[in-house]
């Protein structure tokens, strides 16, 4: 089924909206702006045109602001080419790689002294992506677990450390099933301990406020004070962390 869209229109740039409907009880309408540019708004069930129009409306000029600052970060990013002295983020740190060629070799990935070295068969920069996307889901999977764990005392609603699952998602680092089901997105490993810690709570809250109303608000300040400044590092970061 094609995803319901809405155009709007700023200092004459049309705009294109995606409409994503929610029927979860507690639903708020809220408008998001990705760093792919993408832009949806999350639809409460019951939200009349008129209401959505308004607010719409309302954050017309925000949406064209962080388009604007989005498009400002692709121009200055380049595609990759996987070869030795290109940087990579790791825990939030940059770190040089290094590509040996080892025809003989088993390939490898590890990280040594701040460094990326892989090791490889054959000069093939595909190979060399893959590699490391494998070495990411992997950490991903040990960095993820350790803190989820490390942070579940901070969550007393929660009894049991919750099921993880790793994917990569266009538009989200996080997400929480009705199940209860934890899912992060494997990029997130290139984000600052902090951040990835940001993310973790705000699913946790989401255990036991399936929206994002008051009351889950209220939760995740509860729980780290200063969740903002971390969202607000994690989303400048985004570009280059989802960068290709």
């Amino acid at each position: 089924m094609e995803t319901p869209t809405r155009v709007v229109t700023y200092g004459g740039e049309q705009i294109r909206v995606e409409l994503l409907p929610r029927a979860r009880p507690g639903t708020t309408l809220r408008i998001k702006v990705h760093p792919d540019l993408t832009v949806q708004v999350v639809v409460p069930e019951g939200t009349t045109e008129a209401d959505l129009g308004k607010a719409l409306h309302q954050k017309t000029r925000w949406i064209w602001q962080k388009l604007r600052d989005f498009r400002a970060v692709q121009e200055h990013a380049t595609p990759r080419a996987y070869v030795s002295g290109e940087s990579h983020f790791y825990l939030g740190r940059r770190h040089l790689l290094k590509v040996q060629y080892q025809p003989d070799a088993p390939e490898t990935v590890r990280m040594l002294r701040g460094r990326l070295e892989v090791s490889v068969q054959e000069r093939n920069a595909l190979r060399i992506q893959k590699l490391l996307e494998l070495w990411y889901f992997a950490r991903a999977q040990e960095v993820f677990r350790t803190r989820l764990n490390t942070l579940l005392p901070s969550a007393p609603w929660v009894s049991t450390p919750p099921a993880l699952k790793l994917q990569v998602m266009r538009t989200q680092w996080g997400n929480c099933s009705p199940g209860g089901t934890i899912t992060l997105n494997p990029h997130l490993v290139k984000a600052p301990r902090d951040c990835i810690d940001y993310v973790i709570l705000h699913e946790f809250c989401h255990l036991k406020e399936h929206n994002h109303g008051p009351a889950f608000w209220s939760l995740l300040e509860r729980v780290m004070p200063d969740w903002e400044r971390h969202k607000v590092r994690l989303d400048g970061m985004a570009e280059m962390m989802l960068q290709k």
